[in-house]
């Protein structure tokens, strides 16, 4: 959620409501479920880990002050490590999803790229499983298991064609719309 959190800073500071509202918008309906207090509270941490600084904001008459958040020059050099990762021991597609918004939103990363990453360390993953699964001497119930991560990876990377497919067409759109 962090890493999530300053991404989403990474393209211009914004207060704890506009955040939720920019994640919630990027989930769908997904983020109907997002506490709005886990936003608050992540962005203490982060102003405590130096990722983050705050300066209150004046509001509006019917609205109190806020407080805006922009990332220090530590959370941008965070920002860019959790972007080129790729790790995937147990994908949490939500997230992955957020980092591909937060770099198109931002400017930050080609979200093409970052799932072309991706898939080649899912495919490394893959080749990895099923050399295991081949072996002869494997117990059946650990083929089992074997099999299982198998079908998992498979089901990831044809997820990740998915990505792949939308974030392309979304970028030959906008490129067409800039000509």
């Amino acid at each position: 959620m962090q890493d999530v959190v300053l991404a989403m800073l990474a393209k211009e500071p914004a207060h704890g409501y506009e955040l939720r509202n920019r994640m919630r918008g990027a989930l769908g309906s997904l983020g109907e479920t997002m506490n709005a207090g886990q936003i608050y509270v992540t962005l203490a941490r982060l102003a405590k880990a130096g990722l983050v600084t705050s300066e209150r904001a004046d509001g509006l008459p019917d609205r109190p002050d806020r407080r805006v958040y922009a990332l220090t020059p530590a959370g941008q050099q965070r920002v860019a490590g959790w972007l080129i990762e790729v790790s995937w021991p147990k994908p949490d597609l939500a997230e992955f999803h957020l980092k591909l918004v937060a770099a198109a939103a931002a400017r930050l990363a080609d979200p093409v790229a970052l799932v072309d990453a991706q898939r080649r360390e899912v495919l490394r993953r893959l080749r990895d499983a099923q050399r295991a699964a081949l072996e002869r001497s494997v117990d059946p119930v650990a083929g089992l298991l074997l099999e299982g991560v198998v079908l998992r990876l498979r089901a990831d990377l044809d997820w990740l064609e998915a990505c792949e497919r939308m974030w392309t067409e979304r970028g030959r759109a906008e490129r067409k719309a800039g000509a």
